[in-house]
């Protein structure tokens, strides 16, 4: 397979996206994803810091392939591996049902 720059369905092209704007795009795709499934950036920069915010945020719930590594175009595929749930403090009110009394 080779990589080109023409988007698929399961693409987001950040090249289109203002900057501002890509990051909240790529995390509400990655959100949506059921495990096993994938998309892949398509970027004209590396998108390291997007890799190092998505481990901050969501550690072990996505593997990260690159594909093609610039110098005009850098290519991801980012797969969900699984879903974390969001952990409740033992001694959390709303851990055993009675809330605040």
């Amino acid at each position: 397979m080779t990589t080109s720059a023409t988007a698929t369905p399961a693409d987001i092209d950040l090249r289109t996206i203002a900057p501002r704007q890509r990051h909240a795009v790529v995390f509400g795709r990655l959100d949506a994803l059921q495990a096993g499934h994938s998309l892949q950036l398509v970027n004209d920069h590396d998108p390291q810091p997007l890799r190092l915010q998505l481990d901050d945020r969501a550690f072990g719930q996505f593997e990260w392939a690159p594909l093609a590594s610039g110098p005009a175009v850098w290519r991801v595929q980012i797969t969900r591996v699984g879903i974390k749930p969001i952990p409740v403090a033992a001694d959390s009110c709303c851990s055993g049902g009675a809330c605040c009394g």
